[in-house]
Protein backbone atom coordinates (compact mmCIF):
# COMPACT_ATOMS: atom_id res chain seq x y z
CA UNK A 1 0.00 0.00 0.00
CA UNK A 2 0.95 3.33 -0.72
CA UNK A 3 0.84 5.96 2.07
CA UNK A 4 -2.51 7.21 0.22
CA UNK A 5 -4.17 4.39 -0.02
CA UNK A 6 -3.13 3.52 3.55
CA UNK A 7 -4.65 6.14 5.09
CA UNK A 8 -7.97 5.59 2.86
CA UNK A 9 -8.05 2.55 3.46
CA UNK A 10 -7.59 3.44 7.65
CA UNK A 11 -10.75 5.81 7.55
CA UNK A 12 -13.13 3.58 5.25
CA UNK A 13 -12.46 0.59 7.76
CA UNK A 14 -10.79 -1.27 5.83
CA UNK A 15 -7.90 -3.73 7.43
CA UNK A 16 -4.69 -2.01 6.93
CA UNK A 17 -1.14 -3.62 7.28
CA UNK A 18 -0.37 -1.11 10.08
CA UNK A 19 -1.92 2.20 11.40
CA UNK A 20 -0.96 5.55 9.32
CA UNK A 21 0.17 8.75 10.60
CA UNK A 22 -0.85 12.18 9.40
CA UNK A 23 0.18 14.81 12.44
CA UNK A 24 -0.86 17.94 12.05
CA UNK A 25 2.48 19.75 10.72
CA UNK A 26 2.02 23.55 9.76
CA UNK A 27 4.77 26.20 11.04
CA UNK A 28 6.84 23.19 12.41
CA UNK A 29 7.53 22.47 8.20
CA UNK A 30 8.72 26.17 8.20
CA UNK A 31 11.44 25.07 10.63
CA UNK A 32 12.28 22.10 8.81
CA UNK A 33 12.86 23.97 5.04
CA UNK A 34 14.46 27.14 7.32
CA UNK A 35 11.58 29.84 6.18
CA UNK A 36 10.25 32.37 8.47
CA UNK A 37 6.66 32.36 8.96
CA UNK A 38 6.06 35.24 7.22
CA UNK A 39 8.01 33.37 3.90
CA UNK A 40 5.94 30.54 4.87
CA UNK A 41 2.00 32.48 5.09
CA UNK A 42 2.97 34.79 2.38
CA UNK A 43 4.54 33.10 -0.91
CA UNK A 44 3.55 29.71 -2.45
CA UNK A 45 6.62 28.52 -3.38
CA UNK A 46 7.67 28.78 0.04
CA UNK A 47 4.43 26.96 1.48
CA UNK A 48 5.06 24.06 -1.16
CA UNK A 49 8.45 23.48 -0.38
CA UNK A 50 7.73 23.90 3.30
CA UNK A 51 5.75 20.53 3.44
CA UNK A 52 7.64 19.05 0.39
CA UNK A 53 10.77 18.93 2.28
CA UNK A 54 8.99 17.94 6.23
CA UNK A 55 7.45 14.81 4.38
CA UNK A 56 10.84 13.75 2.69
CA UNK A 57 12.70 14.36 6.18
CA UNK A 58 10.10 12.39 8.17
CA UNK A 59 8.02 10.38 5.60
CA UNK A 60 4.03 10.94 7.53
CA UNK A 61 1.44 9.13 5.57
CA UNK A 62 -0.04 12.19 5.51
CA UNK A 63 0.51 16.02 4.89
CA UNK A 64 -1.36 19.29 5.48
CA UNK A 65 -1.90 22.28 3.33
CA UNK A 66 -2.72 25.14 6.04
CA UNK A 67 -0.86 28.69 6.97
CA UNK A 68 -3.28 29.83 9.60
CA UNK A 69 -6.45 30.48 10.85
CA UNK A 70 -7.01 33.37 8.88
CA UNK A 71 -7.07 32.82 5.44
CA UNK A 72 -10.66 32.97 4.66
CA UNK A 73 -11.40 36.29 7.33
CA UNK A 74 -8.42 37.83 5.04
CA UNK A 75 -10.07 36.85 1.90
CA UNK A 76 -13.65 38.44 3.14
CA UNK A 77 -11.75 41.78 3.66
CA UNK A 78 -10.09 41.60 7.56
CA UNK A 79 -7.26 43.28 8.07
CA UNK A 80 -4.61 40.36 8.60
CA UNK A 81 -1.06 40.39 9.34
CA UNK A 82 2.14 39.64 12.17
CA UNK A 83 3.84 41.97 14.10
CA UNK A 84 7.27 40.40 13.01
CA UNK A 85 8.81 37.08 10.40
CA UNK A 86 8.27 34.59 13.40
CA UNK A 87 5.07 35.35 14.32
CA UNK A 88 1.77 33.66 12.54
CA UNK A 89 -0.54 35.70 10.81
CA UNK A 90 -3.43 37.26 12.89
CA UNK A 91 -6.23 39.60 13.13
CA UNK A 92 -5.29 43.56 13.21
CA UNK A 93 -6.90 46.46 13.82
CA UNK A 94 -11.19 46.84 14.28
CA UNK A 95 -12.95 44.06 13.46
CA UNK A 96 -14.50 43.66 10.27
CA UNK A 97 -18.15 43.14 11.27
CA UNK A 98 -19.33 45.31 13.75
CA UNK A 99 -23.13 46.25 12.40
CA UNK A 100 -25.51 44.52 9.80
CA UNK A 101 -23.91 46.46 6.67
CA UNK A 102 -20.88 45.44 7.31
CA UNK A 103 -22.41 42.04 6.98
CA UNK A 104 -23.71 43.31 3.20
CA UNK A 105 -20.08 45.00 2.25
CA UNK A 106 -18.97 41.45 2.15
CA UNK A 107 -18.83 40.87 -1.17
CA UNK A 108 -19.44 37.28 -2.87
CA UNK A 109 -16.29 34.65 -2.91
CA UNK A 110 -14.11 34.50 -5.41
CA UNK A 111 -11.42 32.27 -4.86
CA UNK A 112 -9.26 33.05 -7.93
CA UNK A 113 -8.74 36.35 -6.68
CA UNK A 114 -9.35 37.13 -3.02
CA UNK A 115 -6.74 37.50 0.16
CA UNK A 116 -4.19 34.56 -0.45
CA UNK A 117 -7.01 32.25 -1.66
CA UNK A 118 -4.77 32.26 -4.94
CA UNK A 119 -1.34 32.06 -3.51
CA UNK A 120 -3.11 28.35 -1.14
CA UNK A 121 -4.04 26.68 -4.35
CA UNK A 122 -0.88 27.56 -6.11
CA UNK A 123 0.75 25.68 -2.74
CA UNK A 124 -1.24 23.14 -2.87
CA UNK A 125 -0.71 22.34 -6.89
CA UNK A 126 2.49 22.13 -6.04
CA UNK A 127 2.54 19.77 -2.94
CA UNK A 128 0.31 17.61 -5.22
CA UNK A 129 2.69 17.25 -8.33
CA UNK A 130 5.18 16.42 -5.73
CA UNK A 131 3.59 14.16 -3.36
CA UNK A 132 0.27 13.46 -4.68
CA UNK A 133 0.61 10.24 -6.03
CA UNK A 134 1.54 8.27 -2.85
CA UNK A 135 1.09 10.49 0.18
CA UNK A 136 -2.78 11.24 1.42
CA UNK A 137 -3.00 15.26 1.33
CA UNK A 138 -5.21 17.18 3.75
CA UNK A 139 -6.33 20.32 3.27
CA UNK A 140 -7.80 22.99 5.68
CA UNK A 141 -10.54 24.92 3.91
CA UNK A 142 -9.82 27.49 6.69
CA UNK A 143 -12.57 27.42 9.40
CA UNK A 144 -16.66 26.58 9.55
CA UNK A 145 -19.15 29.13 9.64
CA UNK A 146 -19.14 30.17 13.78
CA UNK A 147 -15.49 30.19 13.98
CA UNK A 148 -15.33 32.04 10.89
CA UNK A 149 -17.84 34.78 12.09
CA UNK A 150 -15.86 34.84 15.75
CA UNK A 151 -12.79 36.25 13.35
CA UNK A 152 -14.24 38.40 11.57
CA UNK A 153 -16.47 40.05 14.81
CA UNK A 154 -14.18 39.11 17.61
CA UNK A 155 -14.22 35.99 20.25
CA UNK A 156 -16.18 38.62 23.17
CA UNK A 157 -18.35 40.08 20.92
CA UNK A 158 -20.05 37.11 19.07
CA UNK A 159 -20.35 35.55 22.93
CA UNK A 160 -22.19 38.67 23.65
CA UNK A 161 -24.38 38.75 20.35
CA UNK A 162 -25.15 34.64 20.87
CA UNK A 163 -27.60 35.85 23.55
CA UNK A 164 -28.52 39.39 22.51
CA UNK A 165 -29.22 39.17 18.74
CA UNK A 166 -28.60 35.26 17.45
CA UNK A 167 -30.29 36.23 14.59
CA UNK A 168 -27.37 38.49 13.46
CA UNK A 169 -24.95 35.84 13.79
CA UNK A 170 -26.56 33.40 11.84
CA UNK A 171 -26.74 35.68 9.01
CA UNK A 172 -22.79 36.84 9.53
CA UNK A 173 -22.72 32.96 9.24
CA UNK A 174 -24.33 32.11 6.16
CA UNK A 175 -21.75 34.73 4.12
CA UNK A 176 -19.25 32.64 6.27
CA UNK A 177 -20.81 29.47 5.04
CA UNK A 178 -20.63 30.59 1.26
CA UNK A 179 -16.86 31.28 1.39
CA UNK A 180 -15.46 27.86 3.06
CA UNK A 181 -17.90 26.26 0.74
CA UNK A 182 -16.26 28.12 -2.26
CA UNK A 183 -12.74 27.21 -1.02
CA UNK A 184 -13.16 23.79 0.17
CA UNK A 185 -14.47 22.97 -3.62
CA UNK A 186 -11.62 24.83 -4.81
CA UNK A 187 -9.01 22.88 -2.79
CA UNK A 188 -10.34 19.69 -3.81
CA UNK A 189 -10.60 20.66 -7.31
CA UNK A 190 -6.74 21.07 -7.19
CA UNK A 191 -6.50 17.59 -5.55
CA UNK A 192 -6.88 17.12 -1.96
CA UNK A 193 -7.74 14.18 -0.50
CA UNK A 194 -9.31 15.45 2.35
CA UNK A 195 -11.19 18.60 3.55
CA UNK A 196 -10.44 19.60 7.07
CA UNK A 197 -11.75 22.63 8.75
CA UNK A 198 -11.86 24.13 12.43
CA UNK A 199 -14.42 25.05 14.62
CA UNK A 200 -12.77 25.78 18.03
CA UNK A 201 -14.61 28.67 19.14
CA UNK A 202 -17.49 27.10 18.83
CA UNK A 203 -16.40 24.43 21.23
CA UNK A 204 -16.79 27.35 23.87
CA UNK A 205 -20.38 28.19 23.74
CA UNK A 206 -21.73 25.16 25.42
CA UNK A 207 -23.65 21.97 24.31
CA UNK A 208 -27.26 23.82 24.02
CA UNK A 209 -25.68 27.00 21.90
CA UNK A 210 -23.41 24.85 20.02
CA UNK A 211 -26.46 22.44 19.18
CA UNK A 212 -28.48 25.40 18.05
CA UNK A 213 -26.26 27.28 16.24
CA UNK A 214 -22.69 26.28 14.99
CA UNK A 215 -23.89 22.54 14.90
CA UNK A 216 -26.21 23.16 11.90
CA UNK A 217 -23.77 25.70 10.01
CA UNK A 218 -21.58 22.31 10.34
CA UNK A 219 -24.18 20.43 8.88
CA UNK A 220 -25.15 22.57 5.95
CA UNK A 221 -21.54 22.92 4.92
CA UNK A 222 -20.25 19.36 5.37
CA UNK A 223 -22.97 18.22 3.53
CA UNK A 224 -22.68 20.44 0.45
CA UNK A 225 -18.91 20.04 0.69
CA UNK A 226 -19.44 16.31 0.25
CA UNK A 227 -22.21 16.01 -2.64
CA UNK A 228 -19.80 18.86 -4.48
CA UNK A 229 -16.74 17.20 -4.35
CA UNK A 230 -17.25 13.40 -3.19
CA UNK A 231 -14.03 14.06 -0.40
CA UNK A 232 -14.06 13.56 3.11
CA UNK A 233 -14.52 16.03 5.59
CA UNK A 234 -13.35 16.14 8.72
CA UNK A 235 -14.07 18.88 12.00
CA UNK A 236 -11.78 19.86 14.43
CA UNK A 237 -12.45 20.97 17.62
CA UNK A 238 -9.36 21.77 20.09
CA UNK A 239 -9.86 21.23 24.23
CA UNK A 240 -12.46 19.68 26.09
CA UNK A 241 -14.64 18.37 23.60
CA UNK A 242 -15.85 15.27 25.17
CA UNK A 243 -19.07 16.64 26.05
CA UNK A 244 -19.97 17.72 22.25
CA UNK A 245 -18.82 14.83 20.95
CA UNK A 246 -22.25 13.59 19.92
CA UNK A 247 -23.44 16.64 18.43
CA UNK A 248 -19.98 16.59 16.47
CA UNK A 249 -20.61 13.08 15.17
CA UNK A 250 -24.16 14.21 13.97
CA UNK A 251 -22.11 16.66 11.83
CA UNK A 252 -21.80 14.65 8.76
CA UNK A 253 -18.06 14.90 9.51
CA UNK A 254 -15.94 11.85 8.06
CA UNK A 255 -13.66 12.33 10.37
CA UNK A 256 -13.18 14.16 13.86
CA UNK A 257 -9.63 15.37 15.01
CA UNK A 258 -9.48 15.07 18.75
CA UNK A 259 -7.40 16.80 20.56
CA UNK A 260 -5.32 15.41 23.55
CA UNK A 261 -7.68 16.50 26.28
CA UNK A 262 -10.06 13.93 24.98
CA UNK A 263 -10.01 10.18 25.88
CA UNK A 264 -9.74 8.47 22.96
CA UNK A 265 -11.29 5.00 24.38
CA UNK A 266 -14.56 6.67 25.61
CA UNK A 267 -14.35 8.91 22.03
CA UNK A 268 -14.84 5.43 20.35
CA UNK A 269 -17.60 4.47 22.75
CA UNK A 270 -19.54 8.07 22.01
CA UNK A 271 -19.21 8.06 18.23
CA UNK A 272 -19.31 4.59 17.08
CA UNK A 273 -17.49 2.51 14.40
CA UNK A 274 -18.47 4.57 11.88
CA UNK A 275 -15.92 7.66 11.78
CA UNK A 276 -12.75 8.17 11.51
CA UNK A 277 -10.83 9.53 14.61
CA UNK A 278 -7.91 11.41 13.86
CA UNK A 279 -5.24 12.10 16.72
CA UNK A 280 -4.48 12.84 19.78
CA UNK A 281 -0.60 13.05 21.34
CA UNK A 282 -0.47 16.20 23.14
CA UNK A 283 1.56 18.51 21.38
CA UNK A 284 3.31 20.67 23.78
CA UNK A 285 3.54 18.30 26.75
CA UNK A 286 4.28 14.67 24.85
CA UNK A 287 5.96 16.08 21.68
CA UNK A 288 7.46 19.40 22.43
CA UNK A 289 8.31 18.95 25.80
CA UNK A 290 8.29 14.83 26.45
CA UNK A 291 11.94 12.45 25.48
CA UNK A 292 11.27 10.06 22.72
CA UNK A 293 10.85 7.69 24.99
CA UNK A 294 7.40 9.21 26.56
CA UNK A 295 6.17 9.80 23.03
CA UNK A 296 6.69 6.22 22.09
CA UNK A 297 4.65 5.42 25.55
CA UNK A 298 1.76 7.48 24.85
CA UNK A 299 1.79 6.78 21.33
CA UNK A 300 1.24 3.07 22.42
CA UNK A 301 -0.89 4.17 24.90
CA UNK A 302 -3.47 5.54 22.59
CA UNK A 303 -3.32 2.74 20.06
CA UNK A 304 -3.87 0.50 23.43
CA UNK A 305 -7.16 2.97 23.93
CA UNK A 306 -8.64 2.11 20.21
CA UNK A 307 -7.58 -1.09 20.07
CA UNK A 308 -9.67 -2.15 23.29
CA UNK A 309 -12.81 -0.22 21.78
CA UNK A 310 -12.07 -2.28 18.57
CA UNK A 311 -11.86 0.69 16.49
CA UNK A 312 -11.08 0.80 13.01
CA UNK A 313 -11.11 4.10 10.99
CA UNK A 314 -7.96 5.69 13.10
CA UNK A 315 -5.15 8.06 11.92
CA UNK A 316 -2.31 8.42 14.73
CA UNK A 317 -1.38 12.30 14.96
CA UNK A 318 -0.82 15.09 17.24
CA UNK A 319 -4.19 16.34 18.66
CA UNK A 320 -3.47 19.90 17.51
CA UNK A 321 -0.66 21.71 15.51
CA UNK A 322 3.39 20.83 16.15
CA UNK A 323 4.65 23.50 18.17
CA UNK A 324 8.17 24.92 15.90
CA UNK A 325 10.19 23.68 18.39
CA UNK A 326 9.32 19.91 18.56
CA UNK A 327 12.24 18.03 18.88
CA UNK A 328 13.02 15.75 15.40
CA UNK A 329 13.76 12.85 17.36
CA UNK A 330 10.23 13.41 19.19
CA UNK A 331 8.95 13.22 15.69
CA UNK A 332 10.50 10.33 14.58
CA UNK A 333 9.16 8.62 17.63
CA UNK A 334 5.96 8.92 16.55
CA UNK A 335 6.32 8.11 13.11
CA UNK A 336 9.18 5.37 13.39
CA UNK A 337 9.22 3.02 16.56
CA UNK A 338 11.93 1.11 15.39
CA UNK A 339 10.35 -0.96 13.28
CA UNK A 340 7.23 0.50 12.29
CA UNK A 341 5.84 -2.14 10.46
CA UNK A 342 5.46 -3.97 13.56
CA UNK A 343 4.81 -1.31 16.15
CA UNK A 344 1.82 0.56 14.87
CA UNK A 345 0.59 -2.97 12.70
CA UNK A 346 -3.32 -3.80 12.57
CA UNK A 347 -4.86 -6.89 13.55
CA UNK A 348 -6.13 -9.27 11.24
CA UNK A 349 -9.32 -7.76 11.66
CA UNK A 350 -8.50 -4.76 10.95
CA UNK A 351 -8.36 -2.87 14.70
CA UNK A 352 -5.16 -1.35 15.59
CA UNK A 353 -2.90 -2.73 17.58
CA UNK A 354 0.54 -1.73 19.39
CA UNK A 355 2.78 -4.92 19.67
Amino acid sequence: MTSKELVHAALNGQPTPRVPTGPLAVHFCAEVAGYTLRQYTTDAQALADSVIRYYERFRPDAVWLSADTWVSAQAMGACVGATDDHQPFGGLGEPLVQTAADIDRIPSPEVATQGRYPLMLEALSRIVSALGKDVFIVACFDQYPFSLAAALMGINEIMLKLHDDPGFVRALMARCEAYALAYGQALSQTGADMLSGGDSPAGLIGPQPYAEIALPAEKRLIGKLKSATGKPVSLHICGHATRILPLMAASGADVLELDHAVDLGEACRIVGPDLGLWGNLDPVRVLAQGTPTEVWAEAHSVLAAIQAAGHRRFVLSSGCTLPVETPYQNLEALLHPGNRSSAWAASGDGCVTAE
